[in-house]
């Protein structure tokens, strides 16, 4: 598998992710994503920086992950925007260089688009803050390649698991490991009362067909 979830975390993350309202669900008036789909669930771990605790917990357990599945590792890649200030606390507590990806170019100065110290041959893992059909992310990955870095693969705090990103890690042979997920999301949320069985059914639905979901 391509994508993996680190079950050590899953709840932990979902649960406290609910809490601040960094994940939002709202069963009554769906959100619009920039891509115009309508889904019942928003996502922004950006909040997550805002509260010291959970900030610590997400960066130690991202930090652990990277450990255990990517030892190799020896360069941090944050990806622009959210993953940045992510991936500078990961490489912070792991010790290692750091560089981020833009999503394009400068236009201007040295019209970089990785920035930090390039290493060529140098073993790299990225850090997400969210994960959807995973087009951006495998962009910076392809980015890193080409500058002669060798992606040892990425890590991220949440994943909606679409089929899309399965296909699309899987075709670009990158892993991906993510702290928590929609499944665990939603468990999360029965628990906490947040949704009731019959409001679960409903949001389960979009799952099955975001990108044609009303």
């Amino acid at each position: 598998m391509s994508i993996t979830i680190h079950d050590p975390t899953a709840a932990a993350v979902a649960s406290r992710l609910l809490a601040i309202g960094a994940i939002k669900i709202n069963h009554e008036k769906p959100f619009t994503w920039s891509s115009g789909w309508k889904s019942p669930v928003y996502c922004d771990n950006r909040l997550a920086l805002s509260y010291p605790e959970i900030r610590s917990f997400i960066k130690k357990s991202l930090a652990d992950a990277i450990r255990h599945y990517f030892p190799q590792g020896e360069y941090i890649a944050g990806v622009a925007t959210a993953g940045v200030p992510q991936g500078a606390l990961v490489a912070d507590a792991l010790q290692l260089p750091y560089v981020y990806v833009r999503p394009k170019p400068k236009d201007h100065g040295m019209g970089n688009l990785i920035e930090g110290r390039i290493e060529k041959g140098k073993n790299v893992v990225l850090i997400e803050d969210l994960v959807s059909t995973g087009g951006s992310s495998l962009k910076a990955a392809e980015a890193l390649t080409d500058a002669g870095f060798r992606v040892a693969g990425m890590a991220a705090i949440f994943t909606y698991g679409f089929d899309a990103a399965e296909a699309a890690f899987s075709k670009a042979g990158v892993s991906l490991v993510c702290l928590s997920d929609f499944n665990h999301l939603l468990t999360e949320a029965v628990a906490s009362r947040y949704l009731d069985e019959k409001q679960l059914v409903y949001v389960k639905s979009w799952r099955l067909d975001p990108a044609n979901w009303k």
